[in-house]
């Protein structure tokens, strides 16, 4: 075993140990930090906007990219008790070798549908679409239309843990797509605390598979405010990105409409 994956083998068991020790009991329930996505929606006419930094690292030495998304802004608008409205958009930085790119990425428009609500039960389900637009600089652009689709699944084991989990199909405009998933568990450490991991990856263009991991943490300011802190590494490539943001829900009556 090689010192890179030795490193890796003593974070993951840290943030496992964590687990055990310790999802929040949250009012606002939020689609990050993690890869998965939460089965619920924001409730009609609300507001939720969900912001972040992201830098991000892929590939070796002889070829490597570094990423940076600052802000990274998801805006959800619930058209309904069970429908929300979504708008994902994102200032990205790039340097490919001694490349360097900057501008805005693709935008994404798309909806969360709440297949199954919560109440009596223990389990949730929702149904999440993007559509991808080129609109993004030109340079950072994939000058093609593409969706992402995934069913979101969520079970509440006991008061204070619970797993959700994501099955999806992405298309880009080439190939045959890609089938992706991540299964998020989370326990509450207290009432403003709680502590997440997560295996994720995808089969790309049905035929190469990758296997990621992350983990993190999100802390309750109030019930409608919440921060966080998230890192992932690659599992079978190399890749590593760290992650800070905050999330803040605005309810219709307190927007005056």
């Amino acid at each position: 075993m090689d010192k890179e994956s030795k490193v890796k083998g003593k974070i993951i068991s840290i943030i496992l140990g964590l687990f055990v020790i310790a999802q929040s009991n949250a009012q606002i329930i939020t689609d990050r930090p993690d890869q998965t996505e939460s089965s619920r929606v924001v409730g009609l006419g609300n507001l939720q906007i969900e912001s972040g930094l992201l830098i991000g690292f892929e590939g070796d030495k002889e070829i490597s990219s570094r990423q940076m998304l600052l802000p990274t802004n998801l805006f959800r608008y619930g058209i309904t008790n069970n429908i929300e409205l979504r708008l994902l958009s994102q200032y990205e930085t790039q340097k490919i070798a001694d490349k360097s790119l900057q501008g805005i990425s693709d935008l994404q428009i798309g909806t969360k549908i709440q297949l199954l609500s919560g109440n009596n039960r223990n389990t949730e389900i929702a149904f999440l679409s993007h559509l991808i637009l080129p609109t993004g600089t030109q340079e950072l652009s994939a000058d093609s239309y593409g969706i992402i689709n995934k069913i979101s699944i969520s079970h509440s084991i006991t008061e204070n843990i619970g797993i959700g989990y994501n099955l999806g199909y992405d298309n880009f405009d080439q190939g045959n797509g890609n089938l992706t998933y991540s299964v998020a568990l989370g326990i509450s450490v207290n009432d403003k605390v709680g502590v997440y991991i997560e295996p994720y990856g995808q089969l790309e263009d049905m035929n190469d598979y990758v296997s990621n991991f992350d983990a993190g943490f999100t802390y309750l300011a109030n019930k409608d405010l919440q921060f966080d802190f998230s890192f992932g590494t690659g599992i079978n490539q190399k890749m590593n990105y760290l992650s800070v943001g905050c999330s803040w829900l605005l309810h219709k009556q307190n927007r005056g409409s």
